[in-house]
C-alpha cells in the first residue's frame, strides 16, 4: 500500500497495490495490519456504495458533526470522480484549504478524509460508482453541509462547462463564509 501525505495534515492518498494476469487482477483495499504499520487505526463501522447516473453530479460538501463525527476511506468503484477534502478545523494553520484529486476504477486510489474535513467529490464520467468507509453511523441530527461552490473555497469541480446536478440538501446548503464549523483544531491527526 502507497501512502501519501496530501497538503492537509492527515488528509492521505491511499493506493493499494494491485496483482494482476490475464484474467484482470487482485487488490486489498483496506488491511487493518497494514495500516496499523503506516499509523492508521480506525474501527469501520458502516459502508456506504452509491452510484451517480449522470457526468456532473456533484455530493457534497458534507460532515458529520460530533458526537458523531465520521472519518472516510473513499474509493471509486467504476467510473471516475474528482474527490475534495476541506479542512473546517478552527486553529487550523490550514483552515478553508482543500486538496482534490482523481479517484477512478483505474488508478485504484483511495482518499482517506478524517474527522473535521468537508467531503464532496464530482463524477467525471456516467454510472461512477462510490465506494466508502465510515468510522461512526450515520446520525441524521448530525449531519450538514456547506455550498460546494463557496466562492471563498474556489474549488475547480472539473465540470468542464456541465452545469451541476445537486440534490436539493447540497443545493440549500450554507456558504463557507457563513458556516460555524463544530471542529476545533487539536494538533496532529492520525
Amino acid at each position: 500500500m502507497d501512502v501519501q501525505q496530501t497538503n492537509l495534515e492527515g488528509v492521505k492518498v491511499l493506493t493499494p497495490r494491485r496483482f494482476g494476469d490475464e484474467r484482470g487482477f487482485f487488490s486489498e483495499s483496506w488491511s487493518a495490519r497494514a495500516m496499523t504499520a503506516e499509523g492508521l487505526e480506525f474501527n469501520w463501522v458502516q459502508d456506504n456504495h452509491s452510484l451517480s447516473a449522470r457526468k456532473g453530479t456533484v455530493r457534497g460538501l458534507h460532515f458529520q458533526s460530533p458526537p458523531h463525527a465520521q472519518d472516510k476511506l473513499v474509493r471509486c468503484g467504476k467510473g471516475a470522480l474528482f474527490d475534495v477534502a476541506v479542512d473546517i478545523r478552527k486553529g487550523s494553520p490550514t483552515y478553508g484549504q482543500t486538496f482534490g484529486t482523481v479517484l477512478s476504477f483505474e488508478n485504484g486510489k483511495q482518499l482517506l478524509v478524517p474527522k473535521g474535513f468537508l467531503h464532496g467529490f464530482s463524477t467525471l464520467e456516467p454510472d461512477t460508482e462510490i465506494i466508502y468507509k465510515c468510522s461512526d453511523y450515520y446520525a441524521p441530527e448530525c449531519d450538514g453541509a456547506v455550498r460546494f461552490d463557496s466562492p471563498d473555497l474556489a474549488i475547480d469541480w472539473h465540470l468542464d462547462g456541465t452545469e451541476a446536478l445537486l440534490s436539493e440538501k447540497d443545493a440549500a446548503a450554507t456558504l463557507f463564509a457563513d458556516f460555524d464549523s463544530p471542529f476545533v483544531y487539536e494538533g496532529a491527526a492520525q
